[in-house]
């Protein structure tokens, strides 16, 4: 990375200074505006628009949804890192910004530990693989042979670099051919999977299990260690191909700019992790297969830094190329 932490700017200035301006004022007196780094109808807008709306029923300020979709979460990322440090501007992000562009860049807009201050996490998910309807394959093992036997016939669509890196982990591992197709999110490139090109998916579940259970698209599999509620009978990579050893997660979470006062990213980290133990919440998660560590602020900046290592080793064992 080639980017310069806004901690070390920050450093500069006297910490007091911007605490003294929190206090001046009970927080929060204001809107505050929730930045997402992923375009509306995404896993991740989905997730900010129902937590926002709880946070904002607990704080009595409007929570603005603010969505940032596209390059690769740069915008929404280099937005946040750039906002003034007083709890008025949070991000919420993914893995994608804050794990694995750091894997698959050499140089990026801002630096996903200097530039933050980490708030609390939301969840981690396991991917649905799912096929356009039309795909005559009922299951994985027939969406192997199919590709084997149609090489250079099947695209897969991507809208972050979870869904990608997951593909791309399942082409290496089972020895088929798929391309690339790009988008500028999940929501967007599901809509094409069910139009039949592409014609696979490596979708964030509260994307895909919608359009699973409307019968658009058709579930063939789950990239985590055991199958999820919301999707009975639809098996996981492991147990259908004997990957043992196959397995990827997206997880989302929410950050502020560095030097945001601790009070208020303890406040924070504490009505998140309430919002996410109500029983509709959880229940829904549950759903999903969301697992939601009980983590504090500073325990989020821990998972960070290994997911940071972690991905690279994904990314690697992908065989992905590295950006400039």
């Amino acid at each position: 990375m080639n980017s310069v932490p806004r901690r070390a700017f920050l450093a500069a200035i006297p910490a007091a200074a911007f605490a003294r301006g929190a206090r001046a004022q009970a927080w929060p007196a204001r809107p505050i505006r929730l930045i997402v780094a992923f375009g509306a109808g995404s896993g991740s807008d989905i997730r900010a628009r129902l937590i926002g709306d709880r946070m904002a029923a607990d704080l009595g300020q409007p929570v603005v949804i603010d969505n940032r979709g596209g390059a690769n979460g740069f915008l929404a990322a280099e937005a946040v890192a750039r906002a003034r440090p007083d709890g008025y501007t949070l991000l919420f992000t993914s893995n994608s910004t804050h794990a694995a562009n750091p894997a698959l860049f050499r140089r990026l807009p801002y630096d996903p530990i200097g530039d933050f201050e980490p708030v609390a996490m939301v969840g981690e998910t396991p991917l649905i693989i799912v096929v356009n309807n039309d795909l005559p394959v009922r299951d994985l093992a027939g969406f192997v042979a199919y590709a084997k036997a149609n090489p250079g016939r099947i695209n897969y669509a991507s809208g972050n670099t979870s869904s990608r890196v997951g593909a791309e982990m399942f082409r290496i591992a089972t020895g088929i051919d798929m391309a690339f197709v790009s988008y500028r999110s999940n929501a967007q490139g599901i809509t094409d999977v069910m139009a039949g090109n592409p014609q696979v998916m490596f979708s964030d579940a509260s994307v895909g299990i919608p359009q699973v259970r409307e019968g658009r698209v058709r579930a063939i599999g789950i990239t985590g260690k055991q199958p999820i509620r919301a999707l009975p009978g639809v098996p996981t990579v492991q147990a259908a191909l004997g990957l043992a050893d196959f397995e990827i997660h997206s997880w989302s979470a929410v950050f502020a700019p560095s030097g945001t006062p601790a009070e208020i990213v303890a406040k924070l980290n504490g009505l998140i992790r309430a919002i996410l133990a109500q029983p509709d919440i959880r229940s829904r998660m549950e759903e999903e297969g969301t697992e939601v560590p009980p983590l504090d602020s500073a325990g989020v900046g821990r998972f960070v830094v290994s997911e940071i290592a972690k991905w690279r080793r994904v990314v690697a064992q992908a065989g992905i190329e590295v950006a400039p």
